[in-house]
């Protein structure tokens, strides 16, 4: 099959994988197509949670028959090692499949570059194409599989003239803006607010989209002197999904936290006197919450930015000025962002008078 049809098949199992992005666990999301005399046998991705994989669902939906001689299609190099599940390439193997077409290399040491060898006696070709679109997908998966931290979104939505309150309006954005801002929530394990955020606004926190509701993200508030407020829509449901770090010895505050059961954490002071954000980074991985959206405000945002904890920045500016009705200018942030990421890029996304500008 020529170069340009495996590019074709890979574009199109890179568009299943985007489909599960942040919602398949510590595993990556992965799009698979299978392929035999240019017919498309079974197409499939990594489920939620990232079990099973994308190629065990893709074998699976196909007709067993069928597969023999067939070509796989996979957007990351098919797992070879045993975990919690066998390997893929036992059911490749099993199956007879003749071809393995991949776009990206894994960065998992059990399985990095190990295809050949375990396919070298089965009669199984690989073939290998990088594609710049497969790549930047998997940087998210890489960075956290290095690091060990959640790959961290951030987000704020201001005026044409930069400023994030309004006197009259609680919205500053339209709602296609609003929408396109819960898709975030939904592609996060977590959303972090520090509590002067939380005590302002009292936000629910939650994914509003009509059918992904049960994908709300879990909350994380960082509050260095459980300085937060009774009564707040955050203890009113589902408080099981619902993360504190602190710093202080506030018994009272402790134990409504206790009560509402909501999970604390102390945690140590950096050289600034706030809370310790790299010893939070390290028990969020630990906790299995690898993709985190941040929405703070003016002053958590700025540190954010300075302290490289971003990894990527959604910026949403209405096509409105606010004039004498605008509170808290961020144009000093916004200064930061083009400073501080590489690229940036006005998304082409139709939000009528607004737009979104993604830094990575």
């Amino acid at each position: 099959m020529s170069s340009k049809n495996d590019k074709f098949y890979l574009k199109l199992a890179l568009n299943l994988a985007k489909q599960n992005e942040g919602l398949t666990g510590g595993n990556p999301s992965v799009g698979c197509i299978i392929v035999k005399n240019n017919k498309i046998l079974s197409l499939s991705k990594t489920s939620i949670n990232g079990r099973p994989h994308a190629e065990d669902n893709a074998i699976r939906l196909a007709n067993t028959n069928d597969l023999k001689g067939s070509t796989i299609y996979v957007t990351l190099e098919p797992c070879t090692h045993h975990g919690k599940t066998p390997p893929c390439t036992n059911l490749i193997i099993k199956n007879k499949i003749s071809k393995i077409v991949y776009g990206s290399n894994d960065i998992d040491e059990r399985t990095a570059n190990k295809l050949k060898e375990v396919l070298k006696n089965h009669n199984i070709s690989t073939k290998q194409i990088r594609m710049n679109e497969i790549t930047d997908f998997y940087k998210s998966y890489f960075y956290i599989r290095k690091n060990k931290f959640p790959y961290i979104t951030a987000k704020l939505a201001c005026s044409n003239d930069y400023y994030i309150y309004s006197k009259k309006n609680k919205n500053i954005t339209n709602e296609l803006s609003r929408k396109t801002s819960h898709l975030l929530r939904y592609k996060n394990n977590a959303i972090l607010i520090s509590s002067k955020t939380l005590n302002k606004d009292n936000p629910f926190l939650d994914c509003r989209i009509n059918g992904l509701e049960n994908y709300s993200p879990i909350k994380i508030i960082l509050d260095k002197n459980l300085n937060y407020k009774k009564n707040l829509n955050i203890f009113k449901n589902n408080t099981k999904k619902c993360i504190f770090f602190y710093n202080s010895s506030d018994k009272k505050k402790l134990s409504i936290l206790k009560k509402n059961k909501i999970k604390h954490y102390k945690v140590n002071l950096d050289n600034q006197n706030n809370l310790d954000f790299t010893e939070i980074k390290t028990k969020l991985f630990k906790l299995n919450i690898n993709y985190l959206l941040i929405e703070g405000g003016k002053e958590l945002t700025k540190s954010f930015i300075q302290k490289k904890h971003i990894n990527q920045f959604f910026l949403f500016k209405s096509g409105k000025n606010l004039n004498t009705n605008g509170q808290l200018k961020i144009k000093e942030i916004v200064n930061q962002l083009n400073n501080k990421f590489k690229n940036k890029m006005n998304l082409d996304i139709h939000l009528n008078e607004d737009k979104v500008i993604n830094y990575s």
